[in-house]
C-alpha cells in the first residue's frame, strides 16, 4: 500500500475564539496554548470556519492540509461513493474538542432541509457531545421544556433576555462519558466547566439567539439571512424526551471491542465509538482520538501506533482495521451509516 494512504497523524489545530478555555485540550494533546482563548481544536477538519478563510483546516504533522489530500484522491480517502459527496474534500463529518471555561450562548443550528433551501448546502448541523470532563454542577441546556410562542421568542431575543430563554430550556448536569445528540433546530447552550469531543455534520452554521455574551453583533447572528427568515430554522416546540438523546458510557474501565457512545438515531449523521483491544472497523474514513496508547492494524498487515493524545485521520484505503494494546482506548468518529449515498436524505431528528 502507498504509505501516503496509511492513517495520518494530525498536527495541533487550536482555534482562537471569543470564549475562554482550552487548558484541558492542551493537557490531553500534550501541547501548549498561546493564549487563554483557544477553547476549540478542530480535528482532521476539511472545512474552515465560516467567513474566515482557511482557519479551521487541519494539517498533518508533515504540513499537508488534509483538505488537499482528500481532494486529490477522494476514492482512497472516503471510498468508491465519493462522487456523491458534497465536494471533493468532503469527509462527511467534522470533529472538535471543545473546552468551555465560560458559558456558551443560546444558539441553534439549521437542519438539512433549511440549509439546502436557504444556504445552498446539503448539510445542516446536527451535532453531538461526548463529555470528557465536567466540573461538578456544570450542565447542558437543551431544547425548550415547554413550547414557546414564536413572537414572544422574537421579543426576548431582541431584548437579549438570557434569563428568560435559559429558564425555559431543559437543564441536565454533564457527567464524564455522557453522549448527547443535539438535533438540528434545537436551542442549546453549554455551561462553563464542560470539556467535550464534538462530532457533527461538516458545516459551521450557527444562529445566535444570545449574542450579547459573544463578540458578535445582532447583524452577525442570523446567518446573513435576516431574523425573519433565519428563525424558520428554530424549533419552538417542547423537547420532552431528553432520555432518548442521552447515553451514559464508561470511558475509564478497561475496554474490549467497540462500544457505541451515542443514541442510535445519531447513526444517520455520524457514528461515535469507544474502541478497546480487539475492536474491528469496516473500511471508511475515520477520525481517531487516542485516550491511551493503541495500535491500529490494517487489512494488509500494516500497523500504525497512536500514543495518548494523538489524532489520526484514517483513509478508506487502509481497509478494514482492528485495534491492539493492553490499555487500548480510542474514540472513533465516522460519517453517518451509508454516507455519502444518504447525504440527500431528509432530517431524521
Amino acid at each position: 500500500m502507498d504509505p501516503q494512504l496509511h492513517p495520518r497523524t494530525m498536527a495541533p489545530n487550536l482555534i482562537d475564539h471569543f470564549y475562554r478555555g482550552g487548558d484541558r485540550i492542551a493537557a490531553l494533546r500534550g501541547i501548549e496554548q498561546s493564549n487563554p482563548f483557544q477553547p476549540e481544536e478542530w480535528l482532521a477538519a476539511t472545512v474552515p470556519r465560516a467567513g474566515e478563510g482557511e482557519i479551521g483546516l487541519a494539517s498533518t504533522t508533515d504540513g499537508e492540509l488534509l483538505r488537499d489530500l482528500v481532494a486529490a484522491d477522494p476514492e482512497a480517502w472516503i471510498g468508491p461513493g465519493h462522487s456523491l459527496a458534497a465536494r471533493p474534500s468532503d469527509t462527511g463529518v467534522l470533529v472538535k474538542l471543545l473546552d468551555a471555561r465560560q458559558r456558551l450562548p443560546v444558539h441553534v443550528h439549521p437542519a438539512r432541509a433549511f440549509a439546502l433551501s436557504h444556504l445552498d448546502c446539503p448539510y445542516g448541523k446536527t451535532e453531538s457531545w461526548l463529555v470528557l470532563d465536567a466540573e461538578p454542577g456544570s450542565a447542558f441546556h437543551l431544547g425548550w421544556s415547554e413550547a414557546v410562542d414564536p413572537d414572544e421568542l422574537d421579543r426576548r431575543r431582541d431584548a437579549q433576555d438570557s434569563e428568560w430563554m435559559l429558564a425555559r430550556m431543559n437543564r441536565f448536569e454533564a457527567r464524564r462519558g455522557m453522549g448527547v445528540l443535539v438535533p438540528a433546530g434545537t436551542v442549546h447552550a453549554v455551561d462553563a466547566g464542560i470539556f467535550v469531543a464534538e462530532v457533527q455534520e461538516p458545516t459551521d452554521f450557527s444562529l445566535l439567539l444570545e449574542w450579547s455574551v459573544t463578540t458578535s453583533t445582532r447583524d452577525e447572528s442570523h446567518l446573513d439571512l435576516g431574523f425573519d427568515t433565519a428563525m424558520g430554522a428554530v424549533s419552538t416546540s417542547a423537547l420532552t424526551d431528553i432520555d432518548a438523546l442521552v447515553r451514559s458510557n464508561d470511558l475509564d474501565s478497561p475496554a474490549s471491542g467497540a462500544a457505541r457512545l451515542l443514541p442510535p438515531t445519531a447513526d444517520a449523521y455520524f457514528r461515535l465509538d469507544r474502541a478497546g483491544a480487539g475492536a474491528e472497523f469496516d473500511a471508511g474514513f475515520a477520525v481517531v482520538l487516542a485516550l491511551a496508547d493503541t495500535v491500529l492494524h490494517g487489512a494488509s498487515g500494516e500497523t500504525v501506533s497512536a500514543a495518548r493524545g494523538d489524532v489520526l485521520a484514517v483513509p478508506a484505503a487502509f481497509g478494514p482495521w482492528r485495534t491492539e494494546g493492553t490499555e487500548a482506548n480510542l474514540i472513533v468518529h465516522r460519517p453517518g451509516s451509508g454516507w455519502p449515498q444518504t447525504l440527500g436524505d431528509s432530517d431524521v431528528a
